[in-house]
């Protein structure tokens, strides 16, 4: 029992987070490619994605994994993108901390959701069983190189703060949303 769920019941929420995190990721990448913040899909994207490395800490696993390194880099990465953001509002060298990070938040939830296909997805465990296999490589090395793509175009794109955009920013702080 994790949280007082079923261990089946905790992993299901725990890829439904996970999954969400990625979705309003992605959605957030396009945004800051097409220069927008998109604040409600950003928070999303915030929320689910600390969401899904802290509850990753809650499963019964002894010792230090690979994992669990990955969870720790994914909030030091997300730390960053909310001072970022909402601390430094995105203001100097914190506008592309932002892009880096939130891109590389969205990249580590993608990383671990191709090591789960390949240890779930029989098809797939079958090209990798041990996931030392050229599948699995290449399939890890493909999605590194889009995620530097996405993020180099981010950055790129998400450069000038539109005229009016501070203004909207703190009227968008203000209000609920």
């Amino acid at each position: 029992m994790i949280l007082g769920l079923s261990i089946a019941t905790f992993t299901f929420l725990h890829v439904l987070v996970s999954l969400i995190a990625i979705g309003s990721g992605f959605i957030v990448v396009l945004g800051l490619i097409s220069g927008r913040r998109l604040p409600r899909w950003t928070a999303l994207f915030l929320i689910t994605t600390a969401a899904t490395s802290l509850s990753g800490f809650l499963f019964p696993i002894k010792g230090i994994t690979p994992g669990i390194v990955l969870g720790i880099l994914s909030l030091v990465v997300l730390l960053l993108a909310v001072v970022g953001l909402y601390g430094a509002r995105l203001a100097g060298a914190w506008r592309g901390t932002y892009v880096v990070t939130s891109t590389l938040a969205l990249y580590f939830n993608f990383f671990v959701l191709i090591v789960q296909a390949f240890r779930k997805v029989p098809a797939l465990k079958a090209l990798a069983p041990t996931q030392s296999e050229a599948p699995f490589k290449i399939t890890q090395l493909v999605v590194l190189l889009a995620f530097i793509v996405l993020s180099t175009l981010a950055l790129k794109r998400f450069r000038e703060e539109p005229r009016g955009m501070h203004e909207s920013w703190q009227r968008n702080s203000s209000s609920s949303d």
